[in-house]
């Protein structure tokens, strides 16, 4: 039985077409240029930081995320960069008595955001810097299980990268759902690892509530 679901926050919840561009911005280069290195990067199966490194060696995304926010451009997103299906699928979800989470590789900042959107929509929010473990250290995952009322095997962890996400999610005894969208989820969508490991493959959050209520009636 699946009875908690937790989403991952970038390109699951949140479009990050916007910041990234702010990156680009920020590092003085062509937005059409940061997108194509950062996919390149990607399918070659690179940590997405070395995008950084190709333009400005030395790159520290840590320092320069302060630099930004000193110089009042920190990241932000916003009801506006949510994709259409996130509002009705979590309604969905609560409706078909679901627990609800977020956990994500995000700054504290970013996790005030979170907690300004969705404050009233799930029984969590955690981040990263709020737990000090960052994907794809199991301890990100040691810590979800800990705060979920349920046994790993109960909760569906929801995310857009095999890497990241269902990797280590699966590794910590979760079920897990792979949505195809944004870099990661395009571009690692046809490989075996994405075939093969997660528990649901989704074009959408809004198919989640019937995969979700067809496995329970088959686990029942």
């Amino acid at each position: 039985m699946i009875r908690a679901v937790v989403f991952d926050v970038g390109e699951c919840l949140v479009d990050e077409t916007r910041e990234y561009g702010t990156w680009a911005d920020w590092l003085g280069v062509p937005r059409h240029t940061f997108v194509a290195m950062f996919g390149a990067v990607i399918a070659q199966g690179r940590d997405y930081r070395e995008t950084f490194q190709e333009f400005q060696p030395g790159f520290d995304l840590y320092a320069e995320r302060e630099r930004r926010a000193a110089a009042r451009q920190p990241e932000h997103f916003d009801e506006s960069d949510l994709y259409a299906d996130v509002r009705p699928s979590l309604t969905q979800l609560r409706a078909d008595g679901l627990w609800l989470g977020i956990a994500g590789n995000q700054t504290v900042r970013a996790g005030r955001i979170l907690r300004s959107l969705f404050a009233d929509d799930v029984d969590l929010i955690g981040t990263s810097d709020d737990w000090g473990a960052s994907k794809p250290d199991p301890e990100f995952f040691v810590r979800v299980a800990d705060v979920v009322p349920h046994e790993p095997g109960e909760i569906l962890y929801v995310g857009d990268r095999v890497d990241n996400d269902l990797r280590p999610a699966v590794a910590a005894g979760m079920q897990t759902a792979l949505i195809r969208r944004g870099p990661w989820g395009t571009i690692q969508w046809n490989t075996a690892e994405a075939r093969d490991l997660p528990t649901f493959r989704v074009e959408s959050l809004a198919e989640l509530p019937e995969a979700i209520s067809k496995f329970n009636e088959r686990g029942r």
